[in-house]
């Protein structure tokens, strides 16, 4: 499903928070747009259940982030019952892939909870991500993939990530399952900020919304220094283009249609 914005109040114990479900598409710009209209969101933080999406929308959308002074994580927005009544709480297992990961890039502070899988691939020509391999592809398809991991990496570093997250992403193709990053990665890609939740949620009760937060699984596929392993075997590895809209669930390789 295309995402949608919410805003989620908690008071008294929070000020609340941005929930950001869904795919990226052409529209998820202006529709933030509107949302925040009325609205004071400098500083606010989104929190992030995404599958990825278009490539230029997400970059559109992170550089509106950022323009706010937002804070990103990731988790799902639930509602917790108690003899106090209903609350809003952030479930710590949720997931950011593909495109979703640069969007978390963009806040300026940045958190993960152990529980949340963070997940990177390439990019591609969503026409033809079901069967990458047979497909066939023209100058001009190419032409757009290079534009768009050029556009990518300019974004990257204008967010403050490392060269190490374009590493680990362009090196997983379409027909893989997406790298999930471990925590030693989260740190080398400087996707996290912060261990601490209260600097993204300051006035939360630290103990409750995220709490349960155990050991991250890992798909310990690629080394940190993956860097190497761009030069493998296969030469220039396709990558996954510049709009890329997810497809599938959350193990499916996200990718964009292009236009």
């Amino acid at each position: 499903m295309p995402m949608k914005f919410r805003w989620v109040a908690c008071e008294p114990n929070c000020g609340g928070w941005v929930s950001a479900v869904g795919i990226v598409t052409a529209d998820s710009p202006k529709e933030f747009e509107e949302f925040a209209r009325g609205r004071q969101l400098g500083g606010a933080t989104i929190v992030l259940d995404s599958s990825g999406g278009s490539v230029n929308d997400s970059i559109t959308l992170g550089r509106r982030f950022r323009s706010l002074g937002m804070r990103t994580t990731v988790g799902v927005t639930v509602q917790h019952r108690s003899e106090q009544g209903s609350r809003p709480r952030i479930a710590p297992e949720a997931y950011c892939e593909s495109m979703c990961v640069f969007l978390l890039l963009s806040g300026n502070k940045r958190y993960v909870p152990q529980a949340a899988h963070v997940r990177v691939h390439q990019i591609w020509m969503g026409d033809r991500a079901e069967n990458a391999k047979a497909a066939s592809y023209t100058a001009h398809d190419m032409m757009i993939v290079e534009r768009d991991i050029g556009r990518l990496a300019k974004y990257t570093f204008d967010m403050g990530g490392a060269g190490d997250l374009l590493a680990l992403a362009l090196n997983v193709p379409p027909w893989e399952e997406l790298h999930e990053l471990s925590n030693e990665e989260l740190r080398l890609t400087n996707l996290v900020t912060t261990d601490v939740l209260a600097d993204v949620l300051p006035q939360i009760n630290v103990g409750t919304p995220m709490a349960d937060l155990g050991p991250k699984p890992v798909q310990a596929r690629l080394p940190a220094g993956v860097a190497e392993a761009e030069t493998d075997a296969q030469g220039g590895k396709s990558t996954r283009t510049a709009e890329a809209v997810s497809t599938g669930g959350a193990t499916a390789p996200g990718v964009v249609p292009q236009k």
